[in-house]
Order: C-alpha cells, then sequence, then structure tokens
C-alpha cells in the first residue's frame, strides 16, 4: 500500500464516443504517472453512443497537475475526449441567488457553516433586500440587483462583472424568481443550478403547490436542474417526492415542499462540487 502522506488526490472525469480499450488506456496512463486509482465509475450509453466515466486517484506528490494535465492531453485527443482533472482538495466558487424565500439559503448556509457543504461562497445576490441579514450575519457579502422590465439587461451585466471578479465555478439559484436570458443562460451552460418547486414535468409557473393541492395531487416534489435557455427544461440532477393525503391544505404542502426543496438542492449541489455530473444531451449521469 503507497504512503498516502506523500501523495495527492484527483478526480478525473470525461466523456467521448463509446469505443473498445478507453479504460485501459485510461488506467494505463495514470499507472505511467505512478498514479493510484482509489475509485472508478464509467458508463456507456447505447442510446447516444457516448461513454463516461468519473476516476479518484492518488500521484506522488511531486507530480504536479499541470503534468497531470499534459500527460493526459494526447489520450484525450485519441479518443476526442471532453474532460476535467481537479485536485480533491479544490473548492468550488459559488455564487447564490436569492429573492424573497429564505428556506433554500438558509440551509445552503447552514451546510456551508458546518463544513458539509465545502464550498467558498463568494457572495449573495439577489433582486430584493429581504435576505440582507441571514447573508450578513455569515460574513458574507450580499448584493442587492433589483430588476424591472427597464433594467433586466443592465442588472444582467451587472451580474456577468461579479461572476467574473469572483472567478465563480458555479451559480446556485436557491429560490432566485426572475427568468435569466437565454443569453446568459448559454454563456454558464453547466455552471447554473435551479430548484424547481415542484417535481418536473407538471404544474408549471407560479402557485405550483395551490395547483397541485387543487389537482388533489397525492405526490409532491422538487427538481434540482442546469439552467438552459428553455425555461425549466435544463438537465435534471436530482428529484424528490412525498406523498400527500387529502386532509392537508396547500399551506401543508407548501411547508412540506419546501422540505424537499432544501434537501434536492444541497444533493445537486454537492454532487456537482464533487465532479459526479457529466451532461448526456438532455439528460446527466449522476455517479453516485
Amino acid at each position: 500500500m503507497k504512503n498516502k502522506s506523500h501523495r495527492s488526490e484527483y478526480l478525473l472525469i470525461l466523456k467521448c464516443p463509446d469505443k473498445r480499450g478507453i479504460v485501459t488506456a485510461v488506467a494505463g496512463t495514470l499507472a505511467d504517472l505512478d498514479c493510484n486509482i482509489e475509485e472508478s465509475s464509467q458508463f456507456g450509453d447505447t442510446e447516444t453512443g457516448h461513454f463516461f466515466m468519473r476516476l479518484k486517484f492518488s500521484a506522488p506528490a511531486e507530480t504536479t497537475i499541470e503534468k497531470l494535465r499534459e500527460k493526459f492531453r494526447p489520450l484525450a485527443r485519441r479518443y476526442s475526449m471532453w474532460w476535467e482533472m481537479h485536485p480533491v482538495s479544490e473548492k468550488t466558487r459559488v455564487l447564490i441567488m436569492v429573492s424573497k424565500q429564505d428556506h433554500c439559503l438558509s440551509d445552503l448556509l447552514y451546510r456551508w457553516r458546518i463544513g458539509s457543504l465545502p464550498v467558498d461562497i463568494t457572495r449573495v445576490v439577489s433582486n430584493h433586500e429581504t435576505c440582507r441579514k441571514i447573508v450578513e450575519r455569515e460574513g458574507l457579502r450580499y448584493d442587492c440587483l433589483p430588476v424591472s422590465k427597464d433594467n433586466r439587461q443592465e442588472q444582467e451585466k451587472a451580474l456577468r462583472k461579479l461572476i467574473g471578479e469572483d472567478q465563480v465555478d458555479l451559480v446556485i439559484l436557491a429560490r432566485y424568481m426572475q427568468i435569466l436570458s437565454a443569453r446568459f443562460a448559454n454563456d454558464f451552460l453547466g455552471r447554473i443550478i435551479n430548484i424547481h418547486h415542484s417535481f418536473l414535468p407538471g404544474f408549471k409557473g407560479a402557485r405550483p403547490y395551490h395547483q397541485a393541492h387543487a389537482r388533489g395531487v397525492k405526490i409532491i416534489g422538487a427538481t434540482a436542474h442546469y439552467v438552459t435557455p428553455e425555461l425549466d427544461e435544463g438537465p435534471i440532477i436530482e428529484q424528490e417526492t412525498e406523498r400527500v393525503t387529502h386532509n392537508m391544505s396547500a399551506k401543508d404542502l407548501i411547508i412540506a415542499g419546501r422540505d424537499i426543496e432544501r434537501r434536492v438542492l444541497a444533493r445537486a449541489i454537492k454532487y456537482h462540487i464533487e465532479h459526479r455530473i457529466l451532461i448526456n444531451e438532455n439528460r446527466t449521469v449522476v455517479f453516485q
């Protein structure tokens, strides 16, 4: 067994056209660098013809990530791979967006504070002042960018500037109730996670729990997905449902639904920051 104290840990994720020999080639390349594979997950999609892989491996401490990436590039070109390699210790830099409802925001701040959500929160952005005290109490920056039909482009430009200044890796929409432009969604494709307040598809638009209550549903849920130009149509990352009964009011559904939203969003973020998600056209491969 290699001494882990003298080794560094990395994560490799990749996707490419499915061919024979990919796993062997990847393992061989890492072995040539004296790397040790500690976890491995892979999936071949027979419908799309794509192969997906996530590896956790260790390398000698003196081997830099730049050297690892340099040695991996020829293999990636040979198999036409999209790939990323990250140190396990690297923290994702996130910017959280919220409107007035603070249940998802408060849950994320709590998980961040106790260390169960190991990210660097650069700031929180909102179109209202409602959550300022909650955020500043945690010692985080809070920027209020009110949005109207007249200043939408201007405020989105200001948001882009903040994302650039903070070198943000991931934007989290923790019940941010404004629609981002198609251009913005395209420019940050795969880097914006939204929590949708119902089980997609269905009950779209405003007051979803009231719609569900009016229809007498027996199951409610929440959906975390990547944002795309098509509203609420992005690749789904995580979902959860809960059974409800006829004697529950719309208020009861809201309370239950908000609990689900918190859990689903937290899990989706965890999968993303651990590099467990690979986008497969309009779907996702999530290695759990």
